[in-house]
């Protein structure tokens, strides 16, 4: 689900390249790699990211690998929330980016909301039971070489 922390990573990557592409996760890629459904379809979540001002392009990642993403793209950087740093996957990340002289960004997570705080408000209203359909957040952003 959209929220500012995801505004907020947006206009910081935005400030530091010349066009942003914003991934957004794809259905099926949210249900094999977190096992939950989307409550937004992914053709209305592009729509939304793709009039968001500091966005460029969007670009649906249905792959779980960002190394694929990468050979698609071609892009220079790739921007990611810090909760990655440090991480198994975010090491591994940085590793094979490094490789291809991707730099990797982290900026600051924010710490006030997450999709997660989102989801669990959302049933508490509605009722719903702890499982089900889940709202979907706004993947990685990535900066173009060239």
């Amino acid at each position: 689900m959209f929220h500012i922390g995801h505004l907020n990573l947006l206009r910081h990557a935005s400030a530091q390249c010349d066009h942003l592409i914003a991934g957004v996760v794809s259905d099926e890629m949210l249900r094999v790699t977190k096992g939950i459904s989307p409550v937004v379809p992914l053709a209305e979540r592009l729509e939304i990211v793709r009039h968001i001002d500091v966005v460029d392009g969007v670009h649906a990642e249905t792959v779980p690998d960002k190394m694929d993403v990468w050979r698609e793209l071609r892009f220079d950087v790739f921007f990611k929330g810090d909760d990655w740093r440090g991480t198994e996957k975010g090491l591994r990340l940085e590793r094979e980016f490094g490789a291809v002289g991707v730099e990797v960004v982290y900026f600051p997570y924010t710490m006030s909301t997450s999709s997660t705080v989102l989801r669990r408000a959302l049933r508490a209203l509605s009722g719903a039971p702890a499982h089900g359909a889940e709202p979907v957040a706004v993947g990685d952003s990535v900066r173009l070489q060239g």
